[in-house]
């Protein structure tokens, strides 16, 4: 028999895999997250009652009210979402404030799972929780029904799914990060940011095969969830843009560059800053983490166009939970080497010393009329939710007032969405009329009567803008919210406006659409 023949010819090159260099083996499955998601949103229930309805919250009722495809400033899913929770429990906040409670456990759950799919130990996955549990980004929005709790569950969502696309190197996992991509949008448009934070980062640090494949081409169709939003905005002329124009401004809580930039430093924590720096660095430099440069990439990419952009500071707090995730398994391997007790016990004081005042600052766990200055100027929203009642209750004293053909004809203009979601909610039962306000989509939500020419004006310090429409405008009283609380509203002053110089139709489509 003859031996077979050898081939001597040049070699092929072996066929490039599609997996990653790195081990396939997540971390082993930890009970340590799910308790502490449990605790998470257990805690953010038991306080849901406390105090009151945010000013975003009252927006939210009212833009239920009227359902659209899209609004100035977001997309149809929160309005919708309140109007559904408003239907099953009418005024109820807890109810209302629910879904966030619950989103925020599952943020909390993965960020411990992105750990895991990086080979973190059950020590390391719970210390990620907490990490998570215990940041301003998931405590503040996890309280409140707000856009930003489902942008963070968005983004941590999709980020879990390129974790694992890049483990596994199954592409078909981009269908999941098509498909939070899209539903984010549904909510906001930033999901987009996160994509072009995510597509610059595999360009950047590859692997760049992935721009070619049929499957993460194949996400794209996942977007088309977002397609109604987006026709919304394109037929409206995009008046996004109008409201990122002005959050770039500092027009906005949270805004501006200088703000944007500082907020970076807390809005995990001010213990977690070196962990996540840690986790950036290590993803950028670690060989066994070469896979997964292209996330740390991403948040460079994103939080560089926030910056430069003036976009809000929290807007790629996702991405830093992300990298908190990474950082959680560097520092719990740090802690199991060279003075263990020492290292250790310097992140277990860590925790009272730096986490667990942010339970204070953030979450209503002190007397509203007992509420320090100092935690309102940490956390601008504690104030916007204390005093609403108590706001309607001034403008029903001034209404009073009108003599009774006045206050039969008579109209509330607001300043902000808030304060008229206020008298939306609160007013009915102190017998104040309609409110009307100019504020992002409230303009959209309808105008005075023709016949309404006295106003009740609310939210402006001064009178100046409000006599271009009437004859004379009079201080007629000031808003007292019954505690020492310094938020946008408490103090502020009343006008009572008379002498319509023009018709409603005129001022409300050629001045307040303009400017509201």
């Amino acid at each position: 028999m003859s031996e077979p023949a050898v081939d001597t010819a040049r070699p092929h090159p072996p066929e490039r895999s599609a997996r990653p260099e790195v081990s396939p083996e997540p971390g082993p499955r930890a009970v340590g997250p799910v308790v502490v998601a449990a605790i998470t949103s257990v805690t953010l229930l038991l306080l849901a009652g406390r105090y009151g309805y945010h000013r975003d919250e009252l927006y939210f009722l009212l833009a239920g009210r009227h359902l659209d495809w899209g609004y100035v400033d977001q997309g149809p899913l929160v309005p919708a979402l309140a109007r559904l929770l408003d239907m099953i429990a009418p005024d109820n906040l807890v109810v209302l404030r629910t879904p966030s409670a619950m989103m925020a456990g599952g943020a909390v759950l993965l960020v411990a799972a992105i750990a895991r799919e990086l080979g973190a130990g059950r020590a390391a996955q719970t210390f990620a929780a907490v990490l998570a549990a215990l940041s301003g980004i998931v405590l503040a929005n996890g309280h409140l029904l707000s856009t930003t709790t489902v942008d963070l569950l968005v983004w941590l969502a999709a980020a879990w799914c390129v974790v694992r696309l890049l483990r596994t190197g199954d592409t078909r996992w981009a269908l999941g990060i098509g498909l939070a991509l899209g539903v984010g949008m549904l909510n906001k448009v930033l999901p987009a940011l996160l994509a072009v934070g995510l597509i610059a980062g595999v360009a950047i640090a590859g692997p760049r095969r992935l721009l070619r494949d049929r499957w993460v081409l194949a996400a794209g169709i996942a977007a088309l969830l977002a397609a109604p939003n987006l026709i919304w905005q394109a037929v409206h002329g995009f008046p996004q843009l109008g409201v990122a124009a002005s959050i770039a401004d500092g027009d906005s809580s949270y805004s501006g560059r200088l703000d944007a930039f500082i907020l970076h430093f807390v809005i995990i924590s001010p213990y977690a800053v070196p962990i996540w720096i840690a986790g950036f660095v290590a993803l950028l430099r670690r060989p066994q983490w070469r896979a997964y440069r292209a996330v740390g990439w991403s948040w460079l990419v994103v939080v560089v166009v926030v910056l430069v952009a003036g976009g809000k500071g929290y807007y790629d707090a996702p991405l830093m939970l992300v990298l908190t995730a990474v950082g959680a398994v560097v520092t719990t391997a740090w802690a199991s080497h060279g003075s263990v007790w020492l290292r250790r016990g310097l992140l277990a004081a860590g925790v009272p010393l730096f986490l667990l005042p942010s339970i204070v600052l953030l979450l209503p766990v002190l007397p509203a009329e007992r509420l320090p200055a100092f935690v309102v100027d940490v956390n601008y929203d504690a104030g916007e939710t204390i005093g609403w009642p108590a706001f309607a209750d001034s403008l029903a004293a001034v209404h009073r007032g009108l003599p009774p053909e006045e206050r039969a004809r008579a109209v509330i203009l607001t300043g902000n969405y808030g304060e008229a979601g206020a008298v939306a909610r609160y007013g009915p039962a102190r017998g104040l009329p309609v409110a009307y306000s100019g504020h992002n989509s409230m303009v959209d939500f309808g105008r005075p009567p023709a016949e309404a020419d006295v106003v009740i004006a609310v939210g402006w310090e001064r009178p100046d803008p409000l006599t271009a429409w009437f004859d004379a405008c009079a201080l007629a009283g000031r808003v007292d919210q019954r505690v020492e609380v310094d938020n946008d509203e408490n103090g502020g002053p009343i006008y009572v406006c008379r002498g319509l110089r023009r018709p409603w139709a005129q001022i409300w489509d050629t001045e307040v659409r303009r400017t509201g």
